[in-house]
């Protein structure tokens, strides 16, 4: 499957119908006739249908052509027919216009080419994907993000899980929400957040996923070990929906963390959206001080959902995950401000049983020695990239009394260990230069491997398995990085 859908056939067609029209101004006479009326009506059925069904503004550059070209293309044919001479303009006037209208439409399609709408990679393991959302609150925390005395912690999490083969295809979830809605919503907040025109996003909401939302769990009795996952800053709980998809074909049940008040957009069941409150300030000092603060904020959130595995997995909350969750096998995981948060609720949580950390620098002012095994996913540290970020990392996983890896992927960018080189422009300096799904798949090929090794004891070293992916440091017990292959 594509990594991304650039055109549906309709949009196809009216590209073609297009091009055709403007070129039959430059064919023989015998042939001009019959091939400007077949364009003229293709553009038309293509233009009146992608106008029921939905226009993307990519193909608005494109109609745009065709309408400047079309009077010019049908007026010499008109007038032939009431038996005025048809007349055509000049070449050295016509050129110009045909260059000026096949500019306009090649538009479209390079626009859909930079910012396409997503279209996931399937999932290679053995199970079909389901996926189902709840809202959690926390009835001992307060909302420190709010005035209100009575306002408690929530968050909302969304699961995808290994379900039964026979569910694969049918219903495919929407990408970024529950319903049409919310993933509008969301993806408004998200280009909000960016500081994006929204339109430039509106992709996000079209797209659909391989999950099915609510479909029967794989196996018998079987229990799945759990990863729950915390966004990058102002991220959501969908931003690394491939990674998860593919996690969950593989056996494990992945959380994603709404975060509110830190997400983007977050839209909770009773309908209200709930949009971020944090902001950099411009101060190193004051902006770290801030980062260790919402990294402190997520760890807990960590914490509770762990706590909340086993309410789900008893049935005390309803939904398909009743005694399929293995509440001894949790890892934590994130991105960015989530990867750190990630360390944090390890560190402070016993009960985690590794670490996933994707480029994200740690938060935490008390770092302590803790148990775990972690696996860090990097991008190439270059003279842009903070100074500080690699050291930190590594003091951290110095203090690991388990083995741990850090793992440099070469061409990686922040973004290349999310979902964003799958719809954004594909630049170096954004997304890497991995192609659009290289960077998903070497994140969860590495995350499997990982999981594999840490949670199911799979036979071989793990090193050999990840450093297939890039340049890998391992670290280990003592302190005593080595550099492998």
């Amino acid at each position: 499957m594509s990594a991304y859908v650039q055109m549906s056939p309709w949009e196809a067609l009216l590209v073609l119908g297009a091009v055709v029209l403007v070129l039959a101004r430059w064919l023989p006479p015998r042939l001009r006739r019959p091939v400007t009326v077949a364009a003229s009506a293709v553009v038309v059925a293509a233009g009146a249908v992608l106008g029921v069904i939905g226009l993307r503004w990519q193909m608005v550059p494109v109609l745009a052509g065709a309408a400047v070209a079309l009077p010019f293309a049908l007026s010499p044919l008109l007038r032939g027919r009431t038996g005025r001479a048809a007349r055509r303009a000049p070449w050295w006037l016509a050129l110009p216009g045909s260059v000026v209208c096949l500019a306009l439409i090649a538009a479209g399609p390079a626009a859909a080419w930079a910012l396409p709408t997503p279209a996931f990679p399937e999932p290679s393991g053995p199970f079909a994907v389901g996926t189902t959302v709840l809202e959690l609150t926390d009835p001992e925390r307060p909302e420190t993000a709010t005035a209100a005395p009575e306002d408690r912690r929530t968050v909302v999490a969304q699961f995808w899980y290994p379900a039964r083969k026979d569910t694969a295809g049918t219903g495919r979830a929407q990408y970024l929400g529950r319903t049409a809605h919310e993933a509008r919503v969301v993806s408004d907040a998200l280009a909000d957040y960016a500081g994006l025109p929204r339109i430039l996003l509106d992709g996000l909401p079209r797209a659909h996923t391989h999950a099915t939302f609510d479909a029967p769990v794989a196996g018998g009795g079987e229990r799945f070990p759990v990863v729950l996952f915390s966004p990058g800053l102002g991220g959501v709980r969908t931003q690394n929906t491939a990674w998860a998809e593919e996690l969950a074909g593989h056996g494990y049940v992945v959380v994603g963390l709404d975060h509110p008040y830190d997400s983007a957009g977050v839209v909770l069941t009773e309908g209200r959206t709930i949009r971020t409150k944090v902001s950099a300030t411009g101060d190193d000092a004051e902006d770290e001080k801030r980062a260790a603060g919402w990294t402190a904020v997520r760890a807990a959130d960590l914490s509770f959902v762990r706590t909340q595995l086993g309410r789900i997995d008893s049935g005390e909350m309803a939904g398909p995950l009743t005694g399929h969750l293995d509440t001894g096998r949790v890892v934590a995981a994130g991105h960015s401000l989530g990867g750190a948060a990630a360390l944090q609720a390890a560190r402070q949580d016993p009960r985690f049983a590794a670490v996933i950390d994707l480029d994200g620098a740690p938060h935490d002012p008390a770092p302590q020695p803790f148990p775990q095994p972690v696996l860090a996913l990097t991008q190439a540290i270059g003279p842009d990239t903070d100074p500080d970020y690699l050291p930190r990392l590594t003091r951290v996983l110095d203090l690991g009394t388990a083995t741990s890896y850090r793992l440099t992927v070469p061409g990686a960018a922040h973004l290349t260990f999310t979902d964003a080189p799958l719809y954004l422009p594909p630049l170096p300096s954004l997304v890497g230069s991995l192609d659009r799904t290289a960077g998903p798949r070497i994140t969860a090929a590495a995350s499997l491997a990982f999981l594999d090794s840490t949670l199911r004891h799979t036979a071989g070293d793990p090193a050999t398995a990840l450093s297939a992916y890039g340049t890998l440091v391992v670290h280990h017990p003592r302190g005593d990085p080595k550099s492998t292959a």
